[in-house]
């Protein structure tokens, strides 16, 4: 069955909640307040764009967009990203990806930034860069996207990663 993007709903908070917190379970990188980031974005105010992949009524994967800055730039942060284990490797994941960084290019921001595996994410452009710096824990998964300049500074992600 094919699938459909969209903006997330009112409602679909519970679904996405569960799409995180199975896609994300028993892997090493995880964090047990993974399944909740999303909700605690939109609580804080932090979350500019939440995009969830559906088949039928079931909402099989998400990716959510926030605030960021590298130095002077105003970076937009993607994660989590997302997909239900049952459908995973079936481009859904590269799909909510790729709608993800169009919307944040038509955004008007100086690029995007994630923090994950640098394997997958290079697929999608996004590079380690030497001058740019991250004072938390995992600096060295740091990885951006710049739309123009190269960009250098520190990366400050909305504060509710740090909570």
């Amino acid at each position: 069955m094919k699938y459909k993007i969209r903006q997330e709903q009112e409602g679909d908070e519970a679904a996405i909640v569960d799409v995180i917190a199975r896609a994300f379970a028993g892997k090493s990188y995880a964090d047990e307040g993974d399944a909740t980031l999303v909700d605690r974005l939109r609580e804080a105010g932090g979350l500019i764009l939440s995009l969830v992949a559906t088949q039928g009524k079931e909402i099989v994967g998400q990716v959510a967009l926030s605030a960021a800055r590298v130095g002077d730039g105003k970076y937009l942060c993607v994660g989590p990203l997302a997909v239900a284990p049952h459908q995973q490797r079936k481009g859904i994941g590269s799909d909510l990806m790729g709608h993800a960084l169009g919307i944040a290019q038509a955004y008007g921001r100086d690029g995007v930034v994630l923090q994950g595996d640098l394997h997958y994410y290079s697929r999608f452009g996004f590079k380690v860069f030497d001058t740019v710096t991250y004072d938390g824990d995992g600096a060295e998964y740091i990885q951006l996207i710049p739309f123009e300049d190269t960009p250098t500074g520190a990366v400050v992600f909305h504060r509710v990663f740090s909570e």
